[in-house]
């Protein structure tokens, strides 16, 4: 199986990587579109900050790329919201796959901290990538509101999309990489579509 991962100016790829070498897949990193569309499944992971990565994007207009992908596409962190309609960050237009738009959170306590660090359960789960009450690792400042295209659910500050399907993109505000089995099944699960 051919697995590329999208080379751009974003931070946690090799993290992704070496988590595909665990599994006995070495993928590619690229930011080449014809390979891009002819790999078997696509990564878009990433951490960074949304205008700056658009602009690496749209630059090498691998926004138009990515969203004209027809093989099994996986966002994880930023890549989740890059997928969205627009980010607060940097008040950037992104690709538009998902009708969403990505907030900044906004404490309401004084005990809910920015950015979001840690563990935390999944629930309302949808689809066959994910499983209820997974226990996951998230960092990020900014998040996207629940909507039609989530596909998991979790709580902090207020609920929001842990994950997003529409089609066959596939996405998590998560680090599946970083969430032990749990997130190794999850890498499995998308290599298995």
């Amino acid at each position: 199986m051919d697995v590329a991962i999208v080379k751009y100016n974003a931070g946690n790829i090799y993290s992704v990587v070496n988590a595909l070498r665990r599994l006995g897949i070495e993928p590619l990193l690229t930011d080449d579109a014809e390979q891009l569309r002819k790999a078997d499944r696509v990564l878009f992971p990433g951490q960074g900050e949304a205008r700056g990565a658009m602009k690496y994007l749209k630059a090498r207009r691998l926004d138009e790329v990515i969203h004209d992908l027809k093989q099994p596409v996986f966002g994880i962190c930023v890549g989740q919201q890059l997928l969205c309609k627009h980010s607060e960050e940097g008040d950037v237009d992104c690709i538009g796959v998902f009708d969403a738009e990505v907030k900044r959170f906004q404490p309401q306590r004084h005990e809910d901290k920015v950015p979001c660090m840690g563990w935390n359960h999944l629930h309302d789960v949808k689809g066959s990538l994910f499983e209820e009450n997974s226990f996951v690792y998230f960092v990020h400042s900014y998040y996207v509101p629940v909507c039609s295209d989530t596909a998991a659910v979790v709580d902090y500050i207020l609920p929001y999309s842990a994950a997003m399907h529409k089609g066959n993109f596939y996405a998590c505000q998560f680090h599946p990489e970083k969430s032990g089995k749990v997130g190794e099944q999850i890498m499995k699960n998308f290599l298995a579509l």
